[in-house]
């Protein structure tokens, strides 16, 4: 059985009013994050927490000066995530992410506006880079019916003013995700509107000292998730009464009971059903001397991504040679690609670099061989050599930058895949592989 660490103390009345990210030690602050339970453990683990404000600071001064280096008036922004990244206010994010009733505008002064939902305008009281509230952002027809083009009008009005007073004549806005009604409304004011995502994605890419402390402890309490789902599945999976959705379900209620957030997908499958990728996990029966494979997709704690995935043999008897032989590849690719990621090197020549997977499993391999990662999976993609698109992703890497590598190896008509992924920061020489959890001895040949 793994080991891995519990504690429910109470949070340590000796640390004064404020917890080592900087937040109240009252257990009744606004903001979501983290539990009793993952402080704990990363005491435990001697991790170093966040300083949230700092954070936060780093995030909008970043966001701002994107924003001035191309000439823009403002960046108007509608992504639940990159409203979380421009003022790490949370509300319904899911439930946003396809009901957009928020939106945040950042003036090139750093002046910043929060729309939010009526009844809930205190959500962002604890951030002071916040410098006002309001509503009226909703144009999405459940909201507003067939009077939404009067809303959309009511709320670029309010754009307007903003703007005239923090931006003055300039009206060059960049938009990430707009409804049609408020496009339209953009342009009928005479914005020039720009593509916002482009912006909030470069911001994004290169995280600040807190945001990577931030990643670590998101990252250990994702590992011990992880954990406590494979002793789960080695405990269950052979007595033949659990489904997939048993072994899944245990990720997400750790996940929660460390102040996690959500699971973007339901990437885990057992057996025959991991080839081919992407069936999503649901009632099958996960029987004794199979494969189960999964990637987290885990917004965690503090609301950073953690994208691992890994492969388990789970049964009293040794895995197949070829399943053994496929694993040993998997761990050779992503380890070998991994070698590649420093500063400076060109994200083209990632591509055209790559460790060459074997012939039978190219046909199925996966939809890119690394990607960006921090609230969620995000700029750049690394394509492999015969998808890339020359010209699209033609920068270099940074330090600070975050990228998960990954791999999946399976053949058309075979009866499993192997799935591993790592999540990488790229360091001033070189890069740190965050990932700690361990491939499974059983399928490299070690069991």
């Amino acid at each position: 059985m793994n080991q891995h660490f519990s504690d429910n103390r109470k949070i340590d009345p000796t640390k004064g009013t404020h917890l080592d990210d900087g937040t109240p030690n009252d257990a009744d602050r606004i903001e979501i994050g983290p539990t009793r339970l993952a402080f704990a453990e990363w005491e435990a683990a001697g991790l170093e927490l966040p300083n949230l404000a700092e954070m936060r600071r780093f995030r909008w001064k970043r966001l701002t000066q994107h924003i001035v280096d191309r000439g823009y008036g403002g960046l108007l922004m509608f992504d639940p995530l990159n409203i979380r990244y421009a003022t790490d206010t949370t509300n319904m994010q899911l439930w946003n992410t396809h009901n957009p009733f928020r939106a945040v505008l950042l003036c090139a002064d750093g002046h910043m506006v929060i729309w939010d939902y009526k009844n809930a305008p205190f959500l962002s009281n604890f951030n002071p880079l916040v410098k006002e509230v309001r509503g009226g952002a909703s144009m999405y027809y459940f909201a507003k019916g067939d009077k939404i083009d009067e809303t959309a009008d009511s709320f670029i009005a309010d754009v307007e003013d903003i703007m005239r007073e923090h931006a003055g004549t300039n009206k060059r806005i960049a938009v990430d995700k707009i409804m049609i009604p408020g496009y339209r409304a953009l342009i009928a004011a005479g914005f020039e509107v720009e593509e916002g995502e482009e912006v909030t994605e470069r911001a994004r890419s290169v995280k600040g000292p807190d945001e990577i402390k931030a990643m670590r402890c998101a990252s250990h309490a994702c590992e011990a998730s992880m954990y406590v789902m494979e002793d789960f599945a080695r405990a269950n999976v052979p007595l033949g009464n659990t489904s997939e959705d048993d072994v899944w379900a245990v990720l997400h209620a750790e996940n929660i009971k460390r102040g996690g957030e959500w699971i973007e997908t339901r990437l885990l499958a057992s057996g025959q059903r991991t080839n081919p990728w992407f069936q999503e996990c649901g009632p099958r029966t996960t029987r004794n001397n199979e494969i189960i494979a999964f990637d987290t997709d885990l917004i965690g704690s503090y609301g950073i991504c953690v994208d691992i995935s890994r492969t388990w043999w789970i049964g009293d008897q040794k895995p197949r040679p070829d399943m053994i032989d496929a694993m040993k590849h998997s761990v050779e690719h992503i380890m070998t690609n991994m070698e590649m990621i420093r500063p400076g090197v060109r994200i083209e020549d990632l591509s055209r670099n790559t460790h060459k997977l074997h012939d039978k499993f190219q046909a199925q391999k996966y939809g890119c061989l690394m990607h960006g990662v921090g609230l969620c999976d995000e700029w750049p993609m690394v394509a492999y050599p015969d998808k890339m698109i020359p010209g699209a992703f033609d920068h270099e890497l940074e330090a600070g930058m975050t990228i998960c590598v990954e791999v999946l190896a399976g053949e058309v008509g075979g009866d499993f895949s192997i799935k591993l992924e790592d999540q990488v920061l790229v360091t001033e020489d070189g890069y740190e592989n965050l990932t700690q959890y361990p491939f499974d001895p059983a399928l490299m040949g070690e069991g």
